[in-house]
């Protein structure tokens, strides 16, 4: 069986937000709403201190603590293990918001863009109305994996077909691929060093894999 994941490369990320650029220009987000950002994390004293950036979004959890949540069962775990939303059935009730231990979602409850009431080229091709008074939130760009399907592509090869944010890192941090395939850049990428998952303590099973050095602990 299929379960799409991504992996981010700690030592790799240079903190450029290229990725979180990216996904705005891809999916035309309202002001103030990133579906995915980059921390700043500072650990160690002064003088032994250092700087890690760590890309955040939505994990698509094994067990989504969103789709428990949701009375409408507008927020479901497909096979593929991506987390969607079914912006029809969404009520905005904000339920998923509160349950996510990622802090991965947000409503936008006006129509905003970035300067004034005119939008963007890009905002005027992007916008989509029903995502107002809606959950939102990372998709892996789902529609460029339903399209790997339907014309034999594979996501995380083919860019085309894999997540924007992926395709954009500058510094080759992020991959994305089936996780079951032992083939897959992810898989090997795995076998080959050590990952953490963030708050993997909460038993939500994330799908995103943290690669950091043996000797940072800190983290």
């Amino acid at each position: 069986m299929t379960r799409y994941a991504m992996t981010v490369d700690l030592r790799r990320c240079v903190g450029c937000q290229t990725c979180t650029a990216a996904c705005k220009q891809k999916n035309g987000t309202a002001p103030g709403v990133q579906w995915r950002k980059v921390l700043d994390i500072e650990t160690g004293e002064f003088p032994d201190v250092r700087r890690t950036f760590m890309p955040v979004a939505c994990m698509h959890c094994d067990e989504p603590p969103c789709e428990e949540v949701c009375p409408t069962t507008a927020t479901q775990k497909r096979d593929d293990g991506l987390v969607s939303i079914d912006y029809d059935m969404c009520i905005g009730c904000s339920n998923c918001v509160m349950a996510c231990p990622y802090e991965a979602r947000s409503i936008a409850h006006d129509v905003k863009f970035a300067y004034g009431d005119k939008p963007m080229a890009n905002e005027a091709k992007m916008f989509d109305p029903a995502r107002i008074e809606v959950a939102s939130k990372c998709t892996f760009c789902i529609e460029r994996i339903d399209q790997a399907h339907e014309q034999g592509l594979t996501p995380g090869v083919h860019p085309e077909v894999t997540p924007a944010c992926v395709n954009s890192c500058a510094s080759g941090a992020m991959l994305f691929g089936d996780i079951e395939d032992p083939n897959s850049n992810v898989s090997k990428l795995l076998k080959e060093t050590q990952s953490f998952r963030q708050h993997e303590e909460l038993g939500t099973g994330p799908g995103v894999y943290y690669i950091w050095d043996k000797n940072d602990e800190e983290l």
